[in-house]
């Protein structure tokens, strides 16, 4: 669905290409939360970029290529992972409602 969306909305297609997401220790990623990082780190891939590593995203992705706010926004942010050295500069608003491509 993600890569539907990134096509419809962003105009990038990734139909030609074999997308495998892996996850550390096999667990399953059930939170919408994550569908942000994972379509973040699905482009950097296709476009051979490295994100930054104190990056912190989150956010879900609807079928109209919006991104909607995730429970406990605010306390992702104040907490963040402890690889993160310092705190995130420019975060996207909690209730930003924007399609992506726009």
């Amino acid at each position: 669905m993600h890569l539907a969306v990134l096509h419809r909305h962003c105009g990038i297609a990734l139909s030609d290409q074999d997308v495998f997401a892996n996850v550390v220790g096999g667990v399953r990623i059930t939170e919408t939360g994550a569908d942000l990082a994972l379509l973040l780190a699905v482009l950097g891939s296709f476009r051979d970029r490295v994100l930054p590593r104190e990056l912190i995203v989150f956010g879900e992705l609807g079928l109209t290529g919006e991104l909607r706010p995730v429970a406990n926004g605010q306390e992702r942010l104040r907490k963040p992972p402890s690889t993160v050295s310092r705190p995130p500069s420019c975060p996207l608003p909690i209730d930003q409602k924007k399609p992506l491509a726009a």
